[in-house]
Order: C-alpha cells, then sequence, then structure tokens
C-alpha cells in the first residue's frame, strides 16, 4: 500500500473514540490477557497503518477497528478474533511480518492472522468457481474465524465501496456474490448474506436495485401496518399467557 499522510491530531482523537467504543463493548468478555492483545493490537496498527489512507481519504486505521466491531457485535465472535481482526492487514500491507505477530500475541492469533493473509486475492474471474471457493473452504477447517472475519473485512470494505472506482466495484461483488454470498449463508449469517446481496445489485443491477427500492419505500406503512394487524393476536395470547417475550417484524 502506497505511503500517504500522516494521521492528524484531531484524526488521532478520533481513532481512540472509535476504539474505545470497541474495547467497552468487548472488554466484559475479556480475561487480563485478553484485554494486553487487544490493546498490544490497537498500539500495532496505529503505528503499523498511519501512512496509509482509504480511496476515501480517512487513515487506513478505521477499517480494522470497525471490522472487529463487526466480529464481536454483528457475528458474535469473541476477545481472540477482535485481536486477529485488529491484525489482519498487518502482514499484507506494512512491513510487520507473521514472526513479528507471532512473538507478540502467540500461536493461536498468528494462525488467523496467517489464514486471513492467505484468503486475499482468492478470486480470479478466469479459474472455475469451485477453484475459488478452494482457498476459502480450506480455511474452514483451520479455524473457522478466518471466514468470519474475513465476511466481517468484507461487508465493511462493501458499506464503504462508493470511493472507489467502478471497474474495482465490479470485482469486488463478483467475488462476493460467488464466494462469500453462499458461504455467510451456509454460515447462517443470514443478515450479513442479505446485505452482501443487497449492495452486490446496487453495484450491478442498479436500476432494477433503485426500482426495487422505489417500491418497498411506497409501501413501506402498509406493510408495517399489516404486520401490526398479523402479531396483534400473538401479543394477546403471550400476555394472556403472562410470559417474557420478544415478536420481532
Amino acid at each position: 500500500m502506497p505511503r500517504g499522510k500522516a494521521i492528524t491530531k484531531q484524526e488521532y482523537t478520533k481513532i481512540d473514540k472509535e476504539y474505545q467504543s470497541l474495547f467497552n463493548m468487548v472488554r466484559f468478555k475479556c480475561n487480563e490477557e485478553d484485554e494486553i492483545h487487544i490493546k498490544k493490537a490497537y498500539d500495532l496498527i496505529l503505528e503499523a497503518h498511519k501512512f496509509q489512507r482509504r480511496k476515501s481519504g480517512e487513515p487506513y486505521v478505521f477499517h480494522p477497528i470497525e471490522v472487529a466491531r463487526i466480529c464481536f457485535e454483528e457475528i458474535g465472535l469473541g476477545p481472540t478474533a477482535v485481536v486477529a481482526a485488529l491484525l489482519h492487514d498487518v502482514v499484507e500491507d506494512t512491513e510487520t511480518t507473521l514472526e513479528d505477530i507471532q512473538e507478540m500475541f502467540g500461536e493461536k492469533i498468528t494462525r488467523i492472522v496467517d489464514g486471513l493473509t492467505k484468503l486475499d486475492g482468492t478470486y480470479n474471474v478466469e479459474n472455475k468457481q469451485a477453484e475459488n471457493f478452494k482457498k476459502v473452504l480450506s480455511s474452514l477447517v483451520y479455524d473457522v474465524r478466518v471466514a468470519l472475519i474475513k465476511m466481517a473485512d468484507r461487508i465493511h470494505n462493501l458499506r464503504t465501496i462508493d470511493s472507489m472506482p467502478r471497474h474495482k466495484q465490479m470485482k469486488i461483488a463478483a467475488e462476493t456474490s460467488y464466494i462469500y454470498a453462499p458461504l455467510a449463508h451456509r454460515l447462517g449469517l443470514y443478515n450479513i448474506k442479505t446485505e452482501f446481496n443487497d449492495i452486490c445489485m446496487k453495484i450491478t443491477d442498479t436500476e432494477t436495485y433503485t426500482e426495487i427500492s422505489k417500491k418497498l419505500l411506497d409501501t413501506e406503512s402498509q406493510r408495517s401496518q399489516y404486520i401490526k394487524e398479523f402479531i396483534k393476536p400473538l401479543n394477546d395470547t403471550l400476555n394472556d399467557l403472562d410470559v417474557d417475550y420478544r415478536v420481532i417484524g
């Protein structure tokens, strides 16, 4: 990754705020070693990525922090995965080596980071789909957290894809549709799979996506009213039974 403008003081403040928010979420599931590893990982990426920026112009370090948050908050992974998510790009994109990771964090986290590094560049439009799945599926045997962290990485890249050039967007959408959306479905990550499909359609078939979005917006109040009427008898029955419940719809 090319060297860019150094992180400013104001940006450091925003980055630290994002990190503290992440740490405060995760810490109740951490033992003492986990807390030390998370803090060390943050210090490492802050230094390793300090001259790197995303296409949007924001400091690159926001990306691994957000990937770690998605891993914990949206996928339900634990502290070890959070550390690996923070570190997921340091070996590929900086001068940090696997030996450095091994020395600082031990074998378990190093294996996950190594698996994530090897997953990059999986998709090739010249290869058959089965070949493109090969690396991803092997990561499930290696450690399922590798694939799950990669899902978090991919969903954040898609959520921030507008700053990418068009040809890059199309490549990422193709890779996501052929590899990551089906895998998310098989792993039970249905919300992420749906978001994968929605964003990919927005990129590859903008006209259809816009038409569907408009129809959904136009019928939103009708659908909401229908759902309310549908769940009312359920609520009434459950209230009569005096049980704790939550109906989502």
